[in-house]
């Protein structure tokens, strides 16, 4: 078997008149995710690992925010065709491992649901999907409430 590992990071600004979308999951909140896309920040992370992993560069090169056929695409769907390039390349996911850091709003209760959605796409059992919450304690952006990032490892292999 080959083993590969890929990491992702994505960071999106909160703002209000936006949907906040983590992990596929409409959170209701006073502010949302600012993006090109549904800017969901878990999902971009997890893409980007994937990507990286299997050597397909990132997320920005395959869906670039320049790209009017992007705008405003829900993440699932990107998510979904970033597997489809995985596969291709004759890998399957194993595990995701995932952070998401806000301070606001709590997200605990989505997480469930979260792994879910993340499992039906990406081929795995949800329990080898993690996700964890944290806050930076009210240093920087997110901590001020502006902000929110992502942070995930991934390994993936071929037979």
């Amino acid at each position: 078997m080959k083993f590969k590992v890929g990491f992702g990071y994505d960071v999106h600004r909160l703002e209000k008149d936006y949907d906040l979308i983590i992990g596929g999951v409409h959170i209701p909140f006073e502010k949302g995710l600012v993006g090109h896309s549904d800017a969901d920040v878990l999902i971009h992370a997890i893409m980007d690992a994937l990507l990286g992993a299997a050597g397909l560069r990132d997320i920005g090169y395959h869906f670039p925010d320049t790209d009017p056929a992007f705008k405003g695409i829900d993440s699932k769907v990107l998510l979904q065709k970033t597997m489809d390039m995985i596969r291709e390349k004759g890998f399957k996911p194993g595990n995701i491992d995932a952070t998401v850091s806000l301070q606001n709003p709590k997200i605990k209760d989505y997480i469930p649901e979260m792994q879910i959605i993340l499992s039906r796409i990406i081929g795995i059992p949800s329990e080898d999907i993690s996700v964890k919450a944290t806050t930076t304690e009210k240093l920087g952006f997110i901590g001020e409430g502006r902000g929110v990032a992502a942070q995930a490892v991934v390994l993936i292999y071929k037979d």
